[in-house]
């Protein structure tokens, strides 16, 4: 009697959803950097003194 050998493949995760998810985060991340730089531009314009300097 021939005993078989049963192989298990497991294929990998798609990565196509995790590097979509990286680039939602890194699009979040962009935007709310983007408005500080730009409060903060604007505050040095118009001369405000207050907590950031």
């Amino acid at each position: 009697m021939s005993k078989a050998a049963r192989l298990i493949v497991s294929r990998p995760a798609s990565t196509a959803s995790s590097d979509k998810s990286a680039g939602h985060e890194l699009i979040s991340i962009a935007l709310f950097s983007g408005i500080g730089l730009l409060i903060t531009l604007v505050a040095i314009r118009f001369g405000v003194q207050g907590v950031w300097f």
